[in-house]
């Protein structure tokens, strides 16, 4: 979807409202970067709106799994075993400073909110 098809201030994120949530995440971007996402954002914001507007009759049961199966017909489930995993060194191996078998990260620069 092409954001030109947008009339202006159709935008649910305004550019100062994408800035703040920007500086709220820390994030350096260019501003051509900024521009893409804010319109990627609201992109999905307008599609999500689209779905909310669909007439669904309220009869209909709601679902959590594309295919609906049938009790005779639902795949059986395999036995959860644990079984310990072999990478963990090779892993660790890549991690530029441990501490014990922990990755040390740095730390994330923070302030604290009003």
């Amino acid at each position: 979807m092409s954001g030109s098809s947008r009339r202006p201030g159709q935008d649910r994120i305004t550019p100062e409202i994408f800035n703040h949530l920007v500086e709220l995440a820390a994030l350096e971007l260019s501003p051509d970067e900024a521009e893409y996402l804010r319109r990627e954002l609201n992109g999905q914001l307008k599609a999500i709106h689209e779905l909310e507007n669909i007439d669904v009759d309220e009869s209909l049961p709601i679902t959590s799994h594309g295919v609906p199966y049938r009790g005779d017909l639902a795949p059986t489930l395999r036995d959860d075993v644990a079984a310990p995993g072999t990478l963990a060194d090779d892993i660790l191996g890549q991690a530029p400073e441990l501490e014990g078998r922990y990755v040390v990260v740095p730390d994330i620069p923070h302030r604290e909110l009003e």
